[in-house]
């Protein structure tokens, strides 16, 4: 649990260091997308603001989500299947 906590950690400092570098060049790059199409859940459904941050950063830079291979290995698992990154968000998956 310890390990998903500091994994959880470096993937929102990465995603918030994506967003800010963005948000000084928001040139959208969609190259790489891995095939995502699902909206991104509100951010305003979570109460706890470290929550609510990776879903804000995820619905407003989908294009780069969609690019990063999901960390918790989700695509592998038969339950889940992920696409992406960004699948972790269209759900309450990122927030568990």
């Amino acid at each position: 649990m310890k390990h998903l906590i500091v994994l959880s950690v470096i993937v929102l400092g990465f995603i918030f260091m994506v967003a800010l570098a963005i948000a000084e060049n928001p040139q959208m790059d969609t190259s790489l997308r891995m095939g995502e199409t699902r909206q991104t859940l509100d951010p305003e459904i979570f109460s706890l603001p470290q929550i609510k941050l990776p879903y804000r950063v995820a619905k407003e830079i989908p294009w780069v989500l969609d690019s990063i291979y999901c960390c918790c290995k989700c695509k592998e698992n038969r339950a889940f299947r992920h696409k992406s990154l960004l699948t972790c968000f269209v759900d309450k998956h990122a927030s568990v």
